[in-house]
Protein backbone atom coordinates (compact mmCIF):
# COMPACT_ATOMS: atom_id res chain seq x y z
CA UNK A 1 0.00 0.00 0.00
CA UNK A 2 2.77 2.09 0.62
CA UNK A 3 4.06 1.69 -2.58
CA UNK A 4 0.99 2.86 -4.31
CA UNK A 5 1.29 6.18 -2.28
CA UNK A 6 4.68 6.39 -3.42
CA UNK A 7 3.36 5.96 -7.12
CA UNK A 8 0.69 8.41 -6.98
CA UNK A 9 3.24 11.15 -5.36
CA UNK A 10 5.16 10.58 -8.62
CA UNK A 11 2.81 10.76 -10.59
CA UNK A 12 1.28 13.39 -9.33
CA UNK A 13 4.41 15.49 -9.46
CA UNK A 14 5.25 14.24 -13.47
CA UNK A 15 1.53 14.82 -14.31
CA UNK A 16 1.70 18.77 -15.12
CA UNK A 17 4.97 18.62 -16.64
CA UNK A 18 3.49 15.77 -19.39
CA UNK A 19 0.55 17.94 -19.91
CA UNK A 20 2.68 20.85 -20.59
CA UNK A 21 4.80 19.25 -23.08
CA UNK A 22 1.27 17.75 -25.20
CA UNK A 23 0.10 21.58 -24.72
CA UNK A 24 3.28 23.13 -25.89
CA UNK A 25 2.83 20.17 -29.03
CA UNK A 26 -0.39 21.40 -29.49
CA UNK A 27 0.98 24.84 -29.98
CA UNK A 28 3.76 23.29 -32.60
CA UNK A 29 0.92 21.75 -34.22
CA UNK A 30 -1.58 24.95 -34.25
CA UNK A 31 1.34 26.87 -36.09
CA UNK A 32 2.21 24.05 -38.63
CA UNK A 33 -1.78 23.97 -40.02
CA UNK A 34 -1.44 27.05 -42.34
CA UNK A 35 0.65 24.35 -44.57
CA UNK A 36 -1.38 21.25 -44.16
CA UNK A 37 -3.51 23.33 -45.66
CA UNK A 38 -1.59 24.28 -48.69
CA UNK A 39 -1.24 20.42 -49.31
CA UNK A 40 1.58 19.89 -46.93
CA UNK A 41 1.94 16.52 -44.29
CA UNK A 42 3.23 16.77 -41.31
CA UNK A 43 5.32 13.80 -40.17
CA UNK A 44 4.87 11.86 -36.66
CA UNK A 45 8.27 13.13 -35.32
CA UNK A 46 7.87 15.39 -32.42
CA UNK A 47 10.24 17.34 -30.27
CA UNK A 48 10.20 18.94 -27.15
CA UNK A 49 11.37 20.29 -24.11
CA UNK A 50 12.03 22.85 -21.78
CA UNK A 51 14.67 25.76 -22.58
CA UNK A 52 15.94 28.77 -20.39
CA UNK A 53 15.88 32.20 -21.82
CA UNK A 54 18.25 32.32 -25.04
CA UNK A 55 19.42 29.01 -24.55
CA UNK A 56 19.46 27.23 -27.91
CA UNK A 57 18.99 23.29 -28.46
CA UNK A 58 20.14 22.21 -32.09
CA UNK A 59 18.47 19.04 -33.40
CA UNK A 60 20.46 17.09 -36.48
CA UNK A 61 18.04 15.80 -39.10
CA UNK A 62 18.20 14.56 -42.34
CA UNK A 63 16.51 16.05 -45.03
CA UNK A 64 15.84 14.83 -48.63
CA UNK A 65 16.76 16.76 -51.88
CA UNK A 66 13.63 17.86 -54.17
CA UNK A 67 11.13 17.87 -50.72
CA UNK A 68 9.70 21.06 -49.11
CA UNK A 69 9.93 21.48 -45.50
CA UNK A 70 8.08 23.61 -43.04
CA UNK A 71 9.09 23.33 -39.22
CA UNK A 72 7.26 24.99 -36.43
CA UNK A 73 7.70 25.62 -33.29
CA UNK A 74 5.40 26.27 -30.66
CA UNK A 75 5.19 27.06 -26.56
CA UNK A 76 2.14 26.54 -24.08
CA UNK A 77 3.94 29.93 -22.14
CA UNK A 78 1.78 32.91 -23.06
CA UNK A 79 3.86 35.99 -23.89
CA UNK A 80 6.82 33.80 -24.72
CA UNK A 81 8.38 34.30 -27.81
CA UNK A 82 10.43 31.38 -29.67
CA UNK A 83 12.54 30.88 -32.42
CA UNK A 84 13.71 28.60 -35.39
CA UNK A 85 16.33 28.36 -37.81
CA UNK A 86 18.13 25.56 -40.07
CA UNK A 87 21.43 25.52 -40.74
CA UNK A 88 23.42 22.73 -43.36
CA UNK A 89 25.74 20.56 -42.58
CA UNK A 90 28.98 23.63 -43.22
CA UNK A 91 27.16 25.96 -40.36
CA UNK A 92 25.64 28.01 -43.24
CA UNK A 93 21.90 29.39 -42.60
CA UNK A 94 19.64 26.76 -44.89
CA UNK A 95 16.46 28.26 -44.53
CA UNK A 96 14.71 29.93 -48.04
CA UNK A 97 12.09 31.98 -45.38
CA UNK A 98 11.29 32.39 -42.02
CA UNK A 99 8.52 33.32 -39.66
CA UNK A 100 8.57 34.31 -35.46
CA UNK A 101 5.00 35.48 -33.81
CA UNK A 102 5.20 35.80 -30.21
CA UNK A 103 4.85 31.76 -28.87
CA UNK A 104 5.34 30.58 -32.49
CA UNK A 105 7.67 30.65 -35.36
CA UNK A 106 8.29 28.37 -38.42
CA UNK A 107 11.26 28.10 -41.35
CA UNK A 108 11.17 26.59 -44.65
CA UNK A 109 14.20 25.36 -46.35
CA UNK A 110 14.39 23.59 -49.70
CA UNK A 111 17.45 21.41 -49.53
CA UNK A 112 19.96 21.59 -51.94
CA UNK A 113 21.44 18.04 -51.55
CA UNK A 114 20.51 14.62 -49.15
CA UNK A 115 21.69 15.29 -45.66
CA UNK A 116 21.58 16.19 -41.72
CA UNK A 117 20.88 19.59 -41.18
CA UNK A 118 20.57 21.55 -37.93
CA UNK A 119 17.35 22.72 -36.51
CA UNK A 120 18.19 25.67 -34.27
CA UNK A 121 15.16 26.41 -31.56
CA UNK A 122 15.10 29.21 -28.99
CA UNK A 123 13.60 30.62 -26.11
CA UNK A 124 13.94 34.43 -26.80
CA UNK A 125 11.80 35.88 -24.59
CA UNK A 126 9.60 34.78 -21.95
CA UNK A 127 7.90 35.62 -17.83
CA UNK A 128 9.19 31.92 -17.03
CA UNK A 129 12.74 30.94 -16.29
CA UNK A 130 11.68 27.60 -18.57
CA UNK A 131 9.68 28.03 -21.17
CA UNK A 132 8.23 24.51 -22.28
CA UNK A 133 8.01 24.33 -26.53
CA UNK A 134 7.74 21.78 -29.31
CA UNK A 135 8.39 21.47 -33.15
CA UNK A 136 7.26 19.62 -35.47
CA UNK A 137 7.76 19.03 -39.21
CA UNK A 138 5.98 19.07 -42.44
CA UNK A 139 7.21 18.25 -45.91
CA UNK A 140 5.78 18.45 -50.20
Amino acid sequence: MRRLFILLGFWAILRPAQASIDDAIASALLAIDQYVKQGYIVRDDEWGGDLGLREQKAIPHTLFKGNDYWFCIGSDVENARVAIHLYDSRGKLAESESWQRGRFAGARVLPVGTGTYYIIVEVTGSPKERTTWAMVYAYK
